[in-house]
């Protein structure tokens, strides 16, 4: 990995691109907007770029693809043959099952996919958003297949050590999936549903930290996440109706006033809440 081109350089393909540069990597950019490509040089966190991929794909040997999901797998159909021998592709959507399979199915022999998540990003879109501490410390998760050689694998950990993340762990497709529904994807569908549960904008003036921190995620770019919604359709639908039993019982029992359910409830969810206090997981 020496010459990198990042695909799309919204807030995470420009991140990449920051910290890439300056771990004095190569770093090409390829996006559909001029102005980005202008913003990319002007930050001086691209070699070069182009909105025409020809001009680019030559050069690199190494491909990171940070496009909306939908979007990968219609470019590397059309450009993969133009990709030089024995290139490295990865992607960092944050869904595997529809991706990373169809993909493998078209893409030439001599050409390796390992798709990755970095579990780190920020709810603005853009490149003027872009930041490269976002690496630190976030979880590092590769997602290899049978079709992946042991030494890429190693050397994108490796990579992922110098860019600063901190746990780097490897899953399978269906466990990364699983994974991300729970953590992830239902957590975004209670703050949207909570900021929709009714017209809310008279109680800004009053809201405090809880309500802040638990919507956040709230502010949500509507046509990334609706793809990765229904690329992980069953697994998230799932989720949702666990999630609904669960506040099903805690309604029934404040209806109830069964105050010892109530605090059985609370009890059990302050001991599974501690067990994801980031220095305690660091040490896990």
């Amino acid at each position: 990995m020496t010459n990198i081109a990042i695909i799309g350089l919204g807030l995470m393909g420009a991140s990449f691109a920051k910290k890439l540069t300056r771990l004095n990597y190569n770093v090409y950019g390829i996006d559909v907007s001029q102005q980005t490509i202008g913003k990319a040089k002007e930050l001086k966190i691209i070699v070069d770029g182009s909105t025409n991929p020809l001009d680019v794909i030559s050069k690199c040997d190494t491909f990171i693809f940070c496009l909306y999901p939908t979007k990968i797998l219609p470019w590397i159909e059309v450009y993969q043959n133009d990709i030089p021998k024995h290139s490295l592709l990865m992607d960092i959507s944050g869904v595997k099952t529809n991706i990373v399979k169809p993909i493998q199915d078209v893409l030439r022999e001599d050409l390796e996919l390992l798709s990755i998540h970095p579990m780190c990003g920020r709810e603005s879109r853009g490149i003027e958003f872009s930041d490269e501490t976002i690496f630190k410390g976030s979880n590092f998760i590769l997602v290899p297949t049978q079709k992946n050689k042991n030494e890429t694998v190693e050397a994108v950990k490796e990579l992922a050590n110098k860019m600063e993340f901190g746990r780097i762990c490897t899953l399978s497709i269906e466990e990364h999936d699983k994974m991300i529904g729970f953590l992830s994807q239902l957590t975004h569908v209670i703050a949207v549903s909570l900021m929709n549960t009714h017209d809310n904008a008279h109680l800004v003036e009053y809201t405090g930290d809880s309500f802040r921190d638990l919507t956040r995620i709230a502010k949500i770019n509507e046509d990334l996440w609706t793809e990765l919604f229904i690329m992980n359709k069953d697994i998230l639908l799932d989720e949702i109706n666990q999630f609904i039993d669960s506040i099903s019982h805690f309604r029934d029992s404040l209806e109830q006033e069964d105050t010892q359910e109530m605090k059985r409830l609370f009890i059990q969810s302050t001991k599974r809440r501690d067990k994801f206090n980031k220095t305690d997981a660091k040490k896990r």
